[in-house]
């Protein structure tokens, strides 16, 4: 919970530049390498990789920019992760923008989500407060819309299977990119129940 406030707290007294925007339309081409995991319009067919579509842009960019950190320092900046750092790196600063800026102007397919588990739905809402579980919904909105000033990303509607492989990665602090920890302090404490039904009410959102 700490983290979380100090990290409200720099968030809210930083004003941002102006930034170039990116072009989506440019975006559209650049993207097309992406689409055998992603999909044409960024809705992942396969469950282990995230949707984009609808993604905020600035989100986008900074996984991006942290994928071609890490290919160019051997893994010790940015998010580790031998195919996406790839592809990052064949992008430059004004690539990066593009392509964010194209699946950002896409529409997340939704898809039915039956059996929710209401421990999923308990720990989104509410969190753990005996096990220092912050609830899912300080962060990323009832809707699971996420806050793009605070640089929280989407997370409702995204494949359960996805998530479920990000929260262990944060668990085991394979991935590290996340603001203040926040993200492996949380996952950290989850079971592995937790995550699988947590996975899944979070794919349900609309």
């Amino acid at each position: 919970m700490k983290k979380f406030a100090l990290a409200l707290s720099v968030l809210a007294s930083i004003s941002s530049p102006a930034m170039a925007e990116g072009n989506a339309e440019a975006g559209k081409t650049k993207a097309i390498v992406c689409s055998a995991c992603h999909g044409v319009d960024g809705n992942s067919m396969i469950d282990m990789y995230p949707k984009l579509a609808g993604q905020q842009a600035t989100y986008l960019e900074k996984q991006l920019h942290d994928f071609r950190s890490a290919a160019q320092t051997g893994g010790k900046e940015g998010r580790n992760d031998p195919i996406m750092g790839g592809m990052a790196m064949m992008l430059d600063d004004q690539g990066i923008k593009d392509v964010a800026a194209f699946y950002a102007s896409q529409t997340q397919t939704q898809v039915e989500v039956t059996d929710i588990p209401e421990l999923g739905e308990q720990l989104y809402m509410s969190g753990d407060v005996a096990r220092g579980i912050t609830a899912c919904i300080a962060c990323h909105g009832p809707q699971g819309a996420g806050s793009e000033l605070a640089g929280f990303p989407a997370i409702g509607g995204q494949h359960a299977n996805y998530l479920t492989i990000q929260l262990n990665k944060f668990r085991d602090t394979s991935r590290n990119n996340d603001l203040n920890g926040m993200m492996q302090d949380i996952a950290g404490k989850l079971t592995t129940e937790d995550t699988a039904a947590l996975s899944k009410y979070i794919s349900s959102l609309k």
